[in-house]
C-alpha cells in the first residue's frame, strides 16, 4: 500500500480544515454495528424503482447506448423535464437553454453556487436544513449565514430574512430554501413564497430553491418560488425522491438562460455529462411515470401518521409533516436537551437508530430525525422498541 511522501502531507486545500463530516452520515456509521438495530436515519426510500423505469434503463445499455451525452443532458430528457415541470409545477422552462441534468441533485447544489459565488460571498440559510449546504458553501469560499426558523415553525418569515440582510449587508449574494424541508417536512404557503418573494426580489439576490420532495406532499399543494421570481430563481430537483432512484443519480437544474449557460461549464468540468442509461429511464419516470409519486405519496402518509400517532402518545412533539418523508421530534423534557446523546442511548439501549437534531444546525438541539421511508412493520416495530425504552 502507497504511503504519501512526507513532503506532500501539507499540501492539499486549506479549507478542508474548516469542514465538518457529514452529521448524518457519522452517526449513521458509529450505530450500524449495533446489532439487532433498526435505522430510521438514511432519507432513502425503500420502495422499488417502477418497473417501466428500469426496463427503459435496461434497453437502454442492450441497445448500446453506450458514447458521450450531450453535455447538458439528453434532448429526450430535458424535453420530459421541461413538460414534467409544467404539467405538475406551473414552471415554463425551454428545454434547450434552461435546463442542465445533473450527477443528482447534489451536484446542482454545488454546480449552482460555483456558478454565481465568490470568495468573501455569503448566503442565507434557513435552519435546521439538510446540512450538505454549509460545507459546499464553505468549500467554494463563502459564508453560510444560519438563520433559526424554530420559533416560527421551522418556516422563514419576511422579517427575519430582512432582519439577516440587514445584519449581514451586501456580501449576501442568495438565499436558500428547500421545502418540503429535509429534516422537518415543513411545507411553505403560497403566502410565504410570496412575502419572501418580495423581500428577494427587492434584494436583488438569487435564490436557490431545492425542491427535491415537491412530489411528495400531503393534502397540500406544493408551490415553487420559481413561479413568483422566475428571473431570480435557481430550481433543483431531480428523481431520487418522487421515483425512488436514488442509486440512479438524476438531478437537474433550471432556471434563466443567462445563468444556466454559465452553470453548464461547471457542470461540463465536473462530470463531463450524466450516465445514458439512468438519463433514458429518468425520461421513462417523467413521460409514463407522472402517477408514480402519487401512489408513493399514499404509502408515505399512512407511514407518517402512524409513527406521529406512536411519538405523541409518549410525549413527543412535533410539527405535522406536509411533505417530504421525515419527522422532526422534540425530546420530552424529562429526558433534557442533548439531541447526540439521546439517539446514542436511543440507539444503545432500544436499538432504534434516529439521526440527532443538532446535525441540521441551528434551531436542530434537542431534537431527532425519524426517516419514514421505511416498511410499515419497521416503524411498527420502532415505536415499539421506544415506548418500552422510554
Amino acid at each position: 500500500m502507497p504511503k504519501l511522501a512526507s513532503s506532500l502531507t501539507d499540501v492539499y486545500n486549506k479549507s478542508l480544515d474548516s469542514l465538518a463530516p457529514s452529521g448524518i452520515r457519522s452517526f449513521d456509521k458509529k450505530i450500524s454495528d449495533i446489532d439487532g438495530i433498526i435505522k430510521l436515519t438514511i432519507g432513502e426510500p425503500d420502495l422499488n424503482t417502477p418497473e417501466h423505469v428500469k426496463q427503459a434503463g435496461v434497453d437502454s445499455i442492450m441497445n448500446n447506448d453506450s458514447h458521450y451525452a450531450n453535455q447538458i443532458g439528453k434532448k429526450e430528457l430535458r424535453d420530459a423535464i421541461a413538460n414534467y415541470l409544467d404539467k405538475k409545477h406551473n414552471l415554463n422552462y425551454d428545454s434547450d437553454s434552461e435546463i442542465v441534468v445533473t450527477v443528482g441533485a447534489t451536484e446542482a447544489i454545488y454546480a449552482a453556487f460555483q456558478t454565481i459565488l465568490n470568495p468573501g460571498d455569503k448566503v442565507i440559510v434557513p435552519t435546521p436544513t439538510f446540512a450538505l449546504y454549509f460545507p459546499i458553501i464553505q468549500m467554494l469560499g463563502a459564508t453560510p449565514v444560519k438563520v433559526d426558523t424554530s420559533d416560527n415553525g421551522f418556516v422563514l418569515s419576511p422579517d427575519k430574512l430582512s432582519q439577516a440582510l440587514d445584519n449581514e449587508g451586501s456580501a449576501v449574494k442568495a438565499v436558500l430554501l428547500n421545502y418540503p424541508g429535509n429534516p422537518t417536512g415543513v411545507e411553505y404557503s403560497k403566502d410565504d413564497l410570496e412575502k419572501l418573494a418580495k423581500v428577494i426580489k427587492e434584494r436583488n439576490l438569487f435564490v436557490v430553491s431545492d425542491e427535491i420532495y415537491s412530489d411528495i406532499t400531503y393534502d397540500v399543494e406544493h408551490y415553487s418560488i420559481a413561479t413568483m421570481l422566475p428571473e431570480q430563481t435557481i430550481y433543483i430537483s431531480g428523481l431520487s425522491k418522487s421515483h425512488a432512484m436514488t442509486g440512479y443519480r438524476v438531478g437537474y437544474v433550471c432556471g434563466p438562460s443567462e445563468v444556466i449557460k454559465k452553470l453548464s461549464m461547471v457542470h461540463a468540468f465536473l462530470v463531463t455529462a450524466t450516465t445514458n442509461s439512468a438519463q433514458v429511464a429518468a425520461a421513462e419516470a417523467l413521460k409514463n411515470g407522472m402517477e408514480d409519486p402519487v401512489e408513493m405519496t399514499k404509502i408515505y402518509k399512512k407511514r407518517r401518521d402512524t409513527l406521529q400517532k406512536g411519538l405523541t402518545d409518549m410525549g413527543f412533539e412535533m410539527p405535522q409533516p406536509k411533505g417530504a418523508f421525515y419527522m422532526f421530534a422534540k425530546i420530552p423534557a424529562e429526558f433534557g436537551n442533548d439531541d447526540e446523546a439521546f439517539a446514542l442511548e436511543l440507539a444503545k439501549k432500544a436499538k432504534v437508530g434516529v439521526i440527532p437534531g443538532s446535525a441540521f444546525g441551528p434551531g436542530g438541539e434537542g431534537h431527532i430525525r425519524f426517516s419514514y421511508a421505511a416498511s410499515d412493520a419497521v416503524i411498527d416495530e420502532a415505536v415499539k422498541r421506544i415506548k418500552e425504552y422510554l
